[in-house]
């Protein structure tokens, strides 16, 4: 799966300030409808109100943690987890109470009422911890007991119990000040006291501030960023006051940004605007700091959630790709020492012409090799606690060992060949998933091939299918594109037409390709169109001058007892071309 983002973000402490004060607003008057819980490290809030539905995820991940609004429901597991579970018990139909005031602490409070068993009103919080690689969801109760969590402490650790049953303790807050409360001079008499680099102290000061507003103050302050804080003079204080206020205003107002590279891929944001890059970076305003983090995360999250849904699939693959290719090594190593086959058979017919001459005993004889036209001689090892008769019927049964051993190890390394190109296809399938769906057809497609074992005894119902991809060339043909080997084998062999025109990369995993055309010639246009596709959804996808072959469907065939979206085909053509990402 493509790692298509190069940096690390995380919302600092001021950013989730004002984000849980964003969070409360939107809330006030709704109730829990349902909880989901998308992976481990995810748990999603459908929240209602009149008219209003809102979907909160909290992510504890550690290279993304956050809390925000989210437009597109993630998909769900089939068998939700334990948490997932006792949180719908205990939130299901709340109301939204507050988000509790924890400063600038890394820490989320969310605050519902809720009615137990007995009738009675309680109060549930729902904690999301944000703190540096112990990021963690707490489920606490109207005790103040922790009812789950989805990560526990180990209960022989010096720090914090996060067990159920224990009792909620509060992340210990440190020694900094709190820019909203404080006066701005004690909060730059504080940086100024300070041997270290001036955005290094900034950061030790205040509480929440991240190293990105740290440089970002720098920078606006007009202050070199190398310099150590205790050299300010007066006129550099003054600056650093007054872009200190600034930043105080864009908490409490904030302005979401995002900065991007020159691909307009997002490598840092904030609630204030970012100068520090100039103009070698570009910038995105958005209207909410949800929003913001949505955009940023959104498509990072699928591929992170897939590539987390897929990873037992990745090692299976992987371990059966390594364990197949040293199976075909040595049978290959195997198939090579059996080319010495002929020479045993010469070794014994030697042996038998010049028995008379065989000394027994003896570690070898050299003789005339009536075999060669010049007859160098030839030196034949023996054995020497058998006679020369039985060294001679040693060298034939070598010989015989040799011819079965030749037809039955071709026959294995085809075999294995076949095998190896199957599961290279089912890895370039998994390369290419772009949805949980596509993850569990390829489950089924492994389970069905063998490979896998199915969960119980017998499945209630097959998993709904996914239909292939589909677009149309630039000259009106409607194009289908398989997703896996199933549908690979579903689209060519029953659904395409025998006159429809079949696409493939050359000797590479990949999609077919069906552009419909009931046997009428097409375009060049949409001949690469279609070359193109099928190059870019197999495992050339990055490379350039891919070698495509193109017949009818008609000649395209699946060879008795081959393995799912395994064919052969005739009469193709072979175009060279480029794949262009985002043709679909």
């Amino acid at each position: 799966m493509t790692d298509y983002w190069k940096n690390t973000m995380g919302i600092d402490g001021i950013f989730l300030y004002a984000q849980k004060k964003e969070i409360s607003d939107a809330c006030m008057n709704t109730r829990v409808d349902k909880v989901h819980q998308p992976s481990k490290e995810e748990l999603v809030l459908l929240l209602r109100s009149a008219g209003v539905n809102r979907r909160l995820l909290i992510c504890i991940r550690p290279s993304a943690p956050r809390i925000n609004f989210i437009k597109d429901s993630p998909e769900n597991p089939a068998e939700p987890p334990m948490f997932c579970m006792l949180a719908r018990k205990y939130l299901s139909g709340a109301r939204f109470s507050c988000v509790e005031d924890s400063g600038f602490e890394r820490i989320a409070v969310l605050v519902f009422d809720s009615i137990n068993e007995m009738g009675d009103s309680i109060q549930i919080r729902l904690i999301a911890e944000f703190i540096g690689k112990q990021t963690n969801i707490i489920l606490v109760g109207n005790d103040g007991r922790i009812i789950d969590c989805v990560r526990r402490s180990d209960l022989e650790s010096a720090g914090r119990i996060i067990q159920p049953g224990a009792k909620y303790v509060y992340p210990e807050k440190q020694d900094k000040i709190d820019i909203l409360k404080s006066d701005c001079a004690e909060a730059v008499s504080r940086i100024s006291s300070a041997d270290k680099p001036l955005p290094v102290a900034i950061v030790s000061a205040i509480d929440g501030i991240s190293p990105l507003i740290s440089r970002e103050i720098s920078v606006r302050a007009g202050l070199d960023t190398e310099h150590n804080a205790d050299s300010l003079g007066n006129a550099d204080k003054d600056r650093l006051a007054k872009t200190l206020e600034s930043i105080k205003k864009d908490i409490l107002q904030p302005l979401p940004t995002a900065v991007t590279d020159k691909n307009g891929v997002p490598f840092e944001f904030s609630y204030t605007d970012i100068t520090q890059y100039g103009e070698s970076a570009g910038k995105v305003r958005f209207d909410s700091l949800s929003e913001l983090l949505d955009a940023v995360y959104s498509e990072r999250d699928r591929i992170e959630r897939i590539r987390v849904l897929g990873n037992d699939l990745v090692k299976l693959l992987g371990n059966l790709h390594s364990r197949i290719t040293k199976k075909q090594a040595l049978r290959e190593k195997e198939l090579d020492r059996c080319a010495d086959g002929e020479k045993f058979r010469i070794y014994g017919e030697l042996l038998k012409a010049n028995m008379f001459r065989v000394e027994r005993g003896v570690p070898y004889i050299d003789v005339e090799n009536y075999y060669d036209p010049e007859l160098k001689k030839v030196r034949i090892p023996l054995n020497i606690t058998i006679s020369p008769a039985q060294n001679a019927q040693r060298y034939f049964r070598e010989y015989k060992k040799c011819c079965n051993a030749s037809a039955i190890l071709g026959d294995l390394i085809a075999e294995s060949r076949a095998e190896l190109e199957y599961i290279e296809s089912v890895m370039d399938e998994l390369s290419r998933a772009s949805s949980v769906s596509d993850l569990k057809e390829i489950r089924l497609e492994l389970e069905t091939a063998g490979y896998l074992k199915a969960p119980g005894s017998s499945r209630k119902s097959k998993p709904m299918q996914s239909k292939p991809l589909e677009t149309v060339s630039p000259d009106g043909f409607k194009v289908l594109i398989g997703r896996n080997n199933r549908q690979n084998d579903e689209l060519t062999l029953k659904t395409a037409d025998s006159g429809d025109m079949w696409f493939h990369t050359k000797n590479i995993p990949g999609s077919h390709v069906i552009v419909v055309c009931k046997g009428e010639e097409l375009p060049e246009t949409t001949v690469l169109f279609a070359a193109r596709l099928a190059a870019e959804h197999s495992g050339a996808s990055g490379s350039s001058s891919v070698p495509v072959d193109y017949t009818r469907v008609k000649y395209v065939k699946k060879p008795t007892g081959a393995k799912p979206g395994m064919v052969i085909y005739k009469t193709n053509r072979t175009v060279y071309v480029t794949p262009e990402r985002g043709n679909l």
